[in-house]
Parts: C-alpha cells; sequence; structure tokens
C-alpha cells in the first residue's frame, strides 16, 4: 500500500479516536495542540493526494458546504411525540395502567434532554444521511450539518442497515459562548439552548453549523428487536458499544418509588448537568411489550415524560416598557435584572396587558417572582410586596403608539391596547412576515428578519409588495447574504403562493379572532373572497364557530377601505380568491354531525376526520343531542358513554369501515 494512503489512513484512526476520548467519553488521552497537530498533518496530506478523499473524514467535518434548502424526507417508522404528565401522582397514574395491563415491568428512565429530536442512519457501517423529526412523519435532510457534530460517529462496526435517534442540543458552555459573540457582534442573543440549537441545525451553511459546537445523546433505536435485543437497555448499552454518545446517568428501576427518588436527585442537579433537562422520560424497557401496550393517536403508551415543574426566580423587575404585534396589540413586558432560570439567562418577562398589572399591583422598582410558563416564555408571577421601600413606581399604561405616535384604542370587553395605525412600522413588518409564513400564504425565503431587511431598504412595505419584487431583482441581489440562486427561490415561492385556496390567504390577512381553523370554516362556508366581504353580522353569526367578537372584527376589517384596496390589487396580481375543495361524494355522512373517539386501528384521527369530511360530514369535538353518528374505536370513553345516553347512533371501527367502503364504491 501507498505510504501516503496508510498515513492518511492512520491519522483518520487516530483522530476518530481521539474525538470519540474527548466528546463521547470525556477522557481525552492526548492535548489539543497534538490534536490539532495531527489534523493539520491530514488536511496536507489530503490536499496532495485529493485520489484518497473521503466524505467522511474528520477534516470534512469543519462544514463550508452550502445548501439551496433541505429536502423532505418520510421516516420509515413514524418520530411520535411522547404524552407528558406534571406530577408524581399522574406518573404513578400511567405506572398503574401499565401493570393493569401487562403486570409488573422495569422502568428505564432518562433524562429528557431539550434540544432537537434527530435521526441519523448508517449503510454498510458508513454515516449517510441525518433527518429532523419534522412533523413525526416527515422530516428535513440536516446530514451536512450533523455531519459536523463531533460526538456523531461516521463509521460503525456494524454492517446492517441501521437507523438511531436521539437528541441534538447544545451544551451550557457552548450556549454561553454563542450568545458572548451575537453580544459583540452587536447581533440579537438567542433565547435558550433549544432554539440555538434548532437554529444551528437549520443552516443552510454547515460551516456555521460547525461553529456552534453542537452535541447530540442518543436513546433510542427503532429496529432494536429485530437486532436481537430484548431490553431497551441493552441496545442503548450496545450503541454506546458503537461510539455514540449516550447518556450515562441512564437508569433501570422496577419500583415506580425508585424512579421518583431518581427524578428527585437528577431535579437537585438539573443546573450542573452539562446540557438543558425540562424532565425526565419513563420506557417500558421490555421490547416485546411496546407492541402489547400499542399506542395512542398521537403518542406511545409505553413511554412517558415527567415535565419538571416551572423553574422560580426572585429579581427586580427595573422597568415595563411595550411591544407593538401585527394586529397593533400593545404587550406591556418587564424589563428584569438577568436571572438564571430553567438554565438560561432571563433579562425580560411579559406582563400581558394593563388590567394583569394593576389585579397584582405590579410596580417599576418591585422585587418581583419569575418563572417560565412550559419552561418556555418567562413571566411575572407576583411582586414582592414586602421588600418595597417606597421607591417603587405604579406604572401608568401608555395611551399612544411608541413606535408611531398613534392613539392607542381599548376595545369594550377586551383587555388589550391596540394601535389602530395600520402603517405602524412595527406592525408593517409583523404583518408581512404573519402573511408569508408557514400557516398563511407560505411563502418559504420571507421570514420576519428577511421582510425586515426588504422593508429596511425600501422594497417591502405592504404585503402587496410581495407581489412587485419581482420587478426589482437587481436591488434584491445587491442585499446581503442574497445570491442568484435565493432571490431566485423567493421570487419562485412567491408565484407559487398565488394559487393557494382562499382560506390561506384569510389566515394571512391578519384579522383579529381569525386563526388558521375560523379562516378554512369561512373559506369552506363563502367560497369566495367577494362573498365573505359582503357577509353581514348575522350571517356570519350562524356560522358554527364564529361568534359575535369574531363576526365584529371581520366587520370591520372589510369596511376599511384600505384593506378591501390590498385585497382588489392582490386580485389583480393573480392571486386565487376561491377556496378550492375536493370533490365530495355523496354518502351516509353527508351533511351529519360526526364524533369521533377512541383509538382507531386503520385510521389516525386526523385520517378519519379528513375522510369524513370528504364524505360531506361535519366532524365536531363533542357530543349532543344534534350529533348524529358517534364512531368509536378501542378505548373510547365518556364520549361514548354520552351518546349512549343520548341515544346517537354509533359505530364501532368496523361498521365504520363499511360504511366508508361502501360510499367510495358507488
Amino acid at each position: 500500500m501507498d505510504t501516503s494512503k496508510e498515513r492518511i489512513l492512520e491519522l483518520r484512526r487516530q483522530l476518530n479516536q481521539y474525538a470519540k476520548e474527548y466528546y463521547v467519553n470525556d477522557a481525552p488521552s492526548v492535548p489539543d495542540s497534538e490534536y490539532d497537530r495531527l489534523m493539520n498533518e491530514l488536511i496536507e496530506l489530503e490536499r496532495e493526494h485529493p485520489e484518497y478523499s473521503d466524505p467522511l473524514s474528520p477534516t470534512k467535518r469543519v462544514g463550508g458546504i452550502v445548501l439551496d434548502g433541505f429536502v423532505k424526507v418520510t421516516h420509515d417508522k413514524p418520530m411520535l411525540s411522547m404524552g407528558d404528565v406534571f406530577s408524581y401522582d399522574e406518573l404513578k397514574g400511567w405506572a398503574a395502567d401499565i401493570q393493569k395491563q401487562v403486570g409488573k415491568v422495569s422502568y428505564s428512565v432518562e433524562n429528557k434532554i431539550d434540544g432537537l429530536a434527530m435521526s441519523v442512519r448508517y449503510h454498510d457501517g458508513k454515516f449517510f444521511q441525518a433527518v429532523t423529526r419534522g412533523d413525526g412523519t416527515v422530516g428535513e435532510d440536516v446530514t451536512e450539518n450533523v455531519k459536523t457534530i463531533r460526538s456523531i460517529p461516521m463509521e460503525i462496526d456494524c454492517k446492517e442497515d441501521l437507523e438511531v435517534r436521539g437528541e441534538v442540543f447544545m451544551p451550557h458552555a457552548s450556549f454561553e459562548k454563542l450568545n458572548e459573540k451575537q453580544k459583540a457582534e452587536g447581533k440579537p442573543l438567542f433565547a435558550n439552548p433549544r432554539n440555538a440549537a434548532a437554529g444551528s441545525i437549520r443552516q443552510l451553511d454547515s460551516a456555521v453549523a460547525a461553529s456552534r459546537k453542537l452535541d447530540a445523546i442518543f436513546y433510542y433505536v427503532p429496529d432494536a428487536e429485530a437486532l436481537g435485543f430484548h431490553k431497551h437497555s441493552e441496545s442503548i448499552q450496545w450503541i454506546a458499544s458503537l461510539g455514540f454518545h449516550t447518556n450515562p446517568r441512564n437508569r433501570v428501576y422496577s419500583d415506580i418509588n425508585d424512579v421518583i427518588a431518581w427524578i428527585d436527585e437528577m431535579a437537585a442537579q438539573r443546573d450542573s448537568l452539562p446540557f438543558p433537562i425540562d424532565g425526565m422520560v419513563l420506557k417500558v424497557d421490555d421490547l416485546a411489550l411496546e407492541e402489547r401496550l400499542g399506542y395512542t393517536i398521537k403518542t406511545p403508551k409505553w413511554e412517558i415524560a415527567y415535565k419538571f415543574p416551572a423553574e422560580e426566580a426572585m429579581t427586580l423587575l427595573e422597568d415595563i416598557f411595550v411591544t407593538v404585534g401585527r394586529t397593533g396589540r400593545i404587550t406591556p413586558n418587564a424589563k428584569l435584572t438577568p436571572v438564571r432560570l430553567a438554565g438560561t439567562s432571563v433579562s425580560a418577562a411579559t406582563l400581558h396587558n394593563e388590567d394583569l398589572i394593576k389585579e397584582k399591583d405590579i410596580r417599576i422598582g418591585d422585587m418581583v417572582v419569575v418563572h417560565k410558563a412550559g419552561d418556555i416564555i418567562p413571566e411575572v408571577i407576583s411582586s414582592v410586596k414586602e421588600k418595597r421601600d417606597g421607591s417603587q413606581v405604579p406604572y401608568i399604561f401608555p395611551h399612544i403608539c411608541p413606535v408611531c405616535g398613534s392613539p392607542l384604542l381599548r376595545l369594550e370587553q377586551e383587555a388589550d391596547y391596540y394601535c389602530i395605525n395600520a402603517d405602524c412600522p412595527a406592525r408593517v413588518t409583523s404583518s408581512i412576515a404573519h402573511f408569508a409564513s408557514r400557516d398563511a400564504m407560505d411563502i418559504d425565503g420571507l421570514g420576519e428578519k428577511r421582510v425586515e431587511q426588504l422593508h429596511t431598504a425600501g422594497l417591502l412595505n405592504t404585503v402587496e409588495d410581495i407581489y412587485q419584487l419581482k420587478e426589482h431583482r437587481e436591488q434584491i441581489l445587491s442585499l446581503d447574504k442574497f445570491k442568484d440562486i435565493s432571490c431566485n427561490k423567493l421570487l419562485a415561492a412567491i408565484e407559487a403562493s398565488k394559487q393557494n385556496s382562499l382560506e390561506k390567504l384569510i389566515y394571512g390577512l391578519g384579522i383579529r379572532q381569525i386563526g388558521a381553523k375560523a379562516a378554512m370554516v369561512l373559506a369552506k362556508h363563502f367560497d369566495t373572497m367577494n362573498r365573505l366581504m359582503e357577509a353581514s353580522h348575522e350571517e356570519l353569526c350562524q356560522i358554527s364557530d364564529i361568534g359575535s367578537i369574531t363576526a365584529d372584527a371581520l366587520i370591520a376589517f372589510f369596511s376599511d377601505e384600505k384593506n378591501r384596496q390590498m385585497i382588489e390589487a392582490l386580485e389583480e396580481d393573480g392571486l386565487n380568491m376561491i377556496c378550492i375543495k375536493g370533490e365530495i361524494r355523496q354518502s351516509i355522512f353527508t351533511g351529519k354531525t360526526c364524533v369521533l373517539t377512541g383509538t382507531m386501528q386503520k385510521y389516525s384521527r386526523k385520517q378519519a376526520q379528513e375522510l369524513l369530511e370528504s364524505l360531506g360530514a361535519k366532524v365536531a369535538g363533542s357530543v349532543s343531542a344534534k350529533t348524529d353518528y358517534v364512531i368509536f374505536g378501542e378505548e373510547a370513553g365518556s364520549k361514548l358513554d354520552k351518546a349512549r345516553t343520548l341515544g346517537v347512533e354509533t359505530m364501532d371501527e368496523e361498521q365504520f369501515l363499511a360504511a366508508v367502503n361502501e360510499s367510495l364504491a358507488g
């Protein structure tokens, strides 16, 4: 063998081993200087001998590949989310249900790492793909970015095709360094490690992901049983032996009280861990029981997440400031002396509205108790009145917009103030970003930062301006981070959005009280934008799910001449103004109100609902005397009982499938 090739292979082996010792075992055997010396030698040798190039070489893990976007990938097996419990009573209830079904079991107990769920795949012992969880069925191929995570092995001693699932996260040390860098460069700070990790993985330039110093811990082997394992814990020990980073804090217990004691211990250690956790995960360790225990519509029954209570901390409320949202809603926020909360530094928190500030008697200069709602949103929950010294100042809510100076309006029966100036700069960028968002017009590449950039350049001042951007291609290309490919993709996405169904446009308009579901209801009822615009208050209130307040908001929006002119301009630009409906087949369900309950074997709840709607049914969430059919699967509960009490006709899954098949055959 060529001596240069021998040396290249030896250097790769050494560097991979040293990386495992450093990133996985946390026990480096050589100083950083030696690692760097060998890496530089390998870089030089690979440059001199390109014929020995290998995409999995340690030298290729520094990133540098720039992608146009992320390809969608369908998971071989869905990556389901977990059910949550928030108290030990609920946890004991879950364990009791498990034992009632299958007898005494052992539980694998693991940290619930707060990161980004990831699937990595290997073929013939070599890493070849990484895919995000996405919606559980379809994720995004982020292979090049995940390849830069040094703790993930590029080659393993397993020739069978292998998928391993885990969590990509940003260690606390990396997070703090990243925010220091952001601050030094005058850029916005990341709110928490999870957001930072997710944002890093979604960078199109893999060199950016590499610079963020991410890590990953793996916790599940989907095909463990097929590989010959009987216990979940055994499969985790096996992937650890292959070089995967697994959590040394995993435990197996057969007594739920031992589980709770371990959770208490981990909660006490939470802030000292190198990575963020927001709870603990319990899995039935016996793999054979997974199929017996089965799944709900969304979650496996054989695993559960115990979520830690929201952390609380006391700090000084230095000031109160307001922000303006896309609808003009004014939100008061607390400026806080930074305090560590749920693993991150918190310097601001929401105060919701004027009434809450008065009700809780929160004053500038107060010591306040702050917690994170769901470990995500910082919130002031009370002031500590016994710590007042007389210097505290009651807050007077502003009556003019802090951005544009327009008068603020508080509507009757509402707690919020609004800036009613549609041209307010704060409203402009937020409303355009909302219009382009995924659930609205779904214009890929037109997020809030891009909107702000185009607005600052004078190219994007109204929603209508989106469809004129094609006339300003040269100006767009002159802006930072815009190249031919990204510009072409943006303009193509804008053009494609013109074909969206009416409900997407209705939601994108940002009408108060109109979410995605209400937009769908309105689009299906009125069919066209013109009919919706001319609808009376009485007609709107007669629609199920549309109440008087929502009707008021719609009437107010369409009564504004500027809004009508905007819609007219969008129509002239070629936007579809019609609800695109699938063909509805006549069936015994046509015109009937149906309620679904329990778990079906053939269809998920969403699939069954879509099927019923395609057959002309209205699917409701609760049972009443007006319900025509209650369709039930396994473990149906109170809805089925209520249906029988009211004399509502019921169908089990077999009867439902027979009725569907008859309708489809006809």
